[in-house]
């Protein structure tokens, strides 16, 4: 099974005066700290808000010219059996690249694949039939030059 993990980070900036700038300063540093090891991971501000009347509030938190940000970083992990699994190997394999950086999983979301690996192979199967249809295999070749190359086999046998 396939898994989207999305797990929140909290990244550290320095020198800001708002938290505008505090967010493309965040999303640059990771973005760099991420590349060009994990490139396939997305990286986007995590929307927060207040626990207790739940008004929306800036994903930065800025006190004297530094600042906090929340970001969400999201990647897909491949053949898990378990979302447990695939919760730790994202957390690993983003963790090991943000160094002091602490990192929650948010979300593990199973992606069906079922669906499109059959999708896929019966569209494969019918761009296939039109092509078969219009290769002739024959041409140029007389009638007993059909074994002009050895099989698979012999050349196999041939190396040993």
């Amino acid at each position: 099974m396939d898994c989207r993990v999305v797990v929140e980070a909290a990244v550290p900036v320095y020198d800001v005066g708002n938290a505008d700038e505090a967010v493309r300063i965040a999303i640059s540093k990771t973005g760099e700290m991420l590349n060009p090891d994990l490139n396939y991971v997305e990286i986007d501000m995590r929307e927060r808000s207040c626990p207790h009347c739940g008004d929306e509030r800036e994903p930065a938190f800025i006190a004297a010219d530094e600042g906090l940000v929340a970001l969400e970083l999201e990647m897909t992990v491949f053949n898990v059996e378990r979302t447990e699994h695939a919760a730790r190997i994202a957390r690993k394999e983003i963790g090991q690249r943000l160094e002091d950086i602490p990192l929650d999983v948010l979300e593990v979301e199973v992606i069906d694949t079922d669906t499109t690996e059959e999708d896929d192979t019966e569209e494969a199967a019918e761009a296939e039939e039109p092509i078969e249809e219009e290769l002739d295999l024959d041409v140029g070749l007389d009638e007993g030059e059909d074994d002009v190359l050895p099989e698979f086999e012999d050349l196999v046998d041939e190396e040993r």
